[in-house]
């Protein structure tokens, strides 16, 4: 028997088999090309890679976002959510009249509410935004709830951990949750200090052998803390002392924003979803846990849009595309990861061509080589169609913001990019007001003075061995 040929022809089922798999089970056809690619030109590699980050075995079992348990409570809550939503449309406020398919959409796909009567406040930098936290956590009297991709040990966490330990000492319910993946330098003695100080305290997706397994992906990748129902902060900053720029540290430029008011109700949402998941049990919904009355000087409308694995589409991604579908005159957009996919880039190019002017800004170099030039590989095509590009060269630019016509104010944890829009778990607050949006509008215009404009004819002229690597690169960005 010729064993050689037999293992040949066993190689080539198995390949053939691996590839049939792929396609059928990844919806995705550019993800699913992209895999069988890998698969077939680096056989080993390749289907290590897709069973460890793109077979989706789990998607379905995986998470249950389900806050009540029976049909009837599910019902009246979405009636009273509605008629909520409904108060804010009749508002003549002209950023709610022009963006009301957008907050139809929300209402939806997520029933996420549209709630007026917000403080809004933009944190620029963990050294405004931690200050602010730490004495919204001081001044907490009935809960806490903290959620972050990253809680990595250090001078603030440590600062946060003192606080939450007090605090559920003085009883106040603490409640915190941390991804396994992303906040793994906590995972034994720093969690234990805070579980022996009163503090609840569970992973989100227990990792056990980090190595293995597509738990990598469907990471909880939101940054969420919730004071007494009625306080709330979100935004690209995580707990890290990187983000506080020490002098001699690299430049870490981020944006958060604090909620008072109603708009925090949805954020609430999302953490006892995640909460009920994560820890195995199921937290009763309180009064004290959501705020319904408006502040005294609130005037902003708030909306939040959240997508995961668990859903069913990738609903922050078309809730991008319909905000730039809806933009007039001017789209500002600030992502550290620019890998938009087919449907963010024929809306990016169909408002660019239709008189809408478009700047974005991107890191001048990324933290991953794979990812600045995926991200490259798309600016050809944007300069074209006359969207100006700004590459950031003070620090690292890590905040993920829009500004639409200076009405509409988007900032949040999602990247533009696959991984935020289906791998991962993400939440962007939704800011209908044009007081926030013209105070985001000067900073991105701060920013880009930073920053260098790519020429559309420089870069055009660039030579072949600098853009073949970017469209290689590009051929696997479904996967980065």
């Amino acid at each position: 028997m010729n064993w050689a040929l037999l293992a040949d022809i066993l190689y080539i089922v198995m390949i053939i088999a691996i590839c049939l798999h792929i396609v059928y089970h990844t919806p995705s056809a550019d993800k699913a090309l992209a895999y069988v690619l890998v698969t077939i030109f680096l056989p080993i590699i390749g289907i290590a890679v897709y069973f460890a980050f793109g077979a989706n075995h789990r998607k379905q079992k995986l998470y249950s976002k389900k806050i009540v348990r029976d049909k009837t409570t599910l019902e009246i809550l979405r009636e009273r959510i509605t008629m909520e939503s409904e108060k804010a449309w009749d508002t003549p406020e002209p950023t709610i009249k022009k963006h009301k398919k957008l907050a139809l959409y929300l209402l939806n796909d997520g029933m996420s509410p549209l709630l007026g009567g917000n403080e809004v406040k933009l944190l620029i930098n963990g050294e405004n935004k931690f200050p602010e936290v730490i004495e919204t956590l001081k001044n907490a009297r009935h809960h806490i709830h903290i959620q972050y991709y990253i809680f990595e040990d250090g001078e603030i966490a440590e600062q946060i951990k003192d606080i939450l330990i007090q605090k559920a000492k003085q009883g106040v319910e603490v409640r915190f949750i941390y991804d396994d993946f992303g906040s793994r330098s906590i995972r034994k003695e720093f969690v234990d200090e805070l579980i022996g100080g009163g503090v609840q305290a569970f992973p989100f997706y227990k990792i056990i052998f980090i190595l293995l397994a597509n738990r990598v992906n469907y990471r909880n990748h939101r940054k969420i803390i919730i004071v007494d129902g009625c306080i709330g902060f979100t935004g690209g900053i995580n707990v890290s002392d990187r983000y506080i720029n020490k002098p001699g540290q690299r430049y870490w430029r981020d944006t958060h924003v604090k909620i008072t008011g109603p708009g925090v109700y949805y954020l609430q949402y999302l953490f006892i979803c995640d909460w009920n998941f994560c820890s195995g049990k199921y937290l009763k919904l309180e009064r004290d846990f959501f705020c319904t009355k408006p502040t005294t000087n609130g005037k902003a409308v708030v909306q939040i849009a959240a997508s995961g694995p668990d859903s069913d589409v990738p609903t922050l991604m078309f809730s991008m595309i319909q905000t730039i579908s809806l933009a007039e005159q001017e789209l500002l957009i600030t992502t550290p990861y620019f890998i938009p996919g087919e449907g963010i880039m024929d809306a990016l190019h169909v408002a660019a061509l239709s008189g809408v002017k478009i700047k974005i800004l991107v890191p001048d170099k990324s933290d991953s080589v794979l990812v600045n030039a995926a991200a490259r590989s798309y600016y050809g095509d944007l300069l074209a169609a006359g969207i100006e590009i700004y590459l950031y060269k003070k620090g690292f630019v890590h905040a993920k913001t829009l500004v639409s016509d200076g009405q509409l104010s988007i900032i949040g944890t999602a990247n533009m990019d696959h991984r935020s829009f289906e791998l991962n778990f993400e939440v962007n607050s939704m800011i209908y007001d044009k007081a926030t949006a013209e105070q985001l509008r000067d900073i991105f215009y701060n920013d880009i003075k930073g920053a260098k404009r790519i020429s559309p004819n420089t870069w055009k002229r660039r030579p072949f061995y600098k853009q073949l690597p970017e469209k290689l690169v590009r051929l696997l960005s479904q996967l980065l």
